[in-house]
């Protein structure tokens, strides 16, 4: 009989890299088209005039200006703004 547990799954574990996900520009900055502004997990920001929501809920820009952020009906919104 063995004296020892078995080290299994504690032994498997790979230590994986973050996902650098957040806020990547911030209000009243410029972006260009295609420029990330958010990467999040689930619709924690909505996108607003100026921009999309990718496959994975990243936000990005579809026209040049100046990231504004604003809440609408306790939602919060993401649009890009002519600037």
């Amino acid at each position: 009989m063995a004296h020892t547990k078995s080290q299994g799954k504690t032994n498997q574990k790979s230590n994986r890299p973050g996902q650098r996900r957040g806020v990547k520009k911030f209000g009243d900055q410029k972006v260009s088209v295609g420029q990330i502004i958010v990467r999040q997990v689930g619709s924690t920001f909505h996108a607003g005039i100026g921009t999309k929501t990718g496959k994975d809920f990243t936000i990005y820009a579809v026209k040049p200006g100046i990231v504004k952020f604003f809440t609408k009906m306790g939602r919060k919104f993401i649009s890009v703004i002519k600037g």
